[in-house]
């Protein structure tokens, strides 16, 4: 596996190792001694997955009282994948990093705790499944909006019609969010 750090310390994308031949392929999607000599060394307790139709966008998603470290993955089609920085006093607060991510690269994006996660469906159909550090629970869910001009995520949408839930439509902007619904940075 190999480790491929990005513009805000501590979200990474991870290669795994894939062995094909004329059968079709292998790799191993996570291995906990691996992934903690990447520096990845959280517990995952909870596996999620989810299939989507193009211009689907998810998000922005977070966890206040019990964050959620997420290593997330196409597992069919393509999805542009985001996180952003939500830690107030963070260094990179409300900057965000995006990457797509396929059933082709087979790459995986690793956000620690206190970040948004959120993605939009590139392809006709996608699957998309992530591990988390900590249970869902829908008492301490909270999102901000994913068309936040103060972000800027520059999503692909390239003549997607987009499609959200009225929830992820309601979400507010980062500026009118409450410091007391916003993760802190530790160092």
């Amino acid at each position: 596996m190999r480790r491929i750090d990005t513009a805000i310390d501590g979200v990474c994308l991870i290669e795994p190792v894939v062995h094909g031949d004329h059968r079709g392929f292998f790799m191993e999607s996570y291995h906990k001694d691996r992934f903690a000599a990447l520096g990845i060394e959280h517990d995952f307790v909870q596996d999620n997955h989810s299939r989507s139709r193009a211009g689907v966008l998810r998000g922005l998603h977070y966890q206040l009282g019990r964050p959620q470290a997420k290593l997330v993955r196409a597992t069919r089609g393509r999805v542009f994948d985001v996180v952003v920085d939500l830690r107030r006093g963070s260094p990179s607060f409300g900057r965000w990093v995006g990457a797509e991510l396929s059933e082709d690269n087979r790459r995986m994006l690793f956000a620690p705790p206190g970040f948004g996660h959120g993605f939009l469906v590139l392809s006709e159909i996608a699957e998309f499944q992530y591990k988390c550090s900590d249970f869902y629970a829908p008492e301490e869910e909270r999102g901000i909006r994913w068309d936040d001009r103060s972000i800027a995520i520059d999503w692909p949408f390239d003549g997607l019609e987009l499609v959200l839930s009225d929830r992820d439509l309601a979400w507010p902007r980062l500026e009118d969010t409450s410091d007391s619904d916003l993760p802190r940075y530790s160092p």
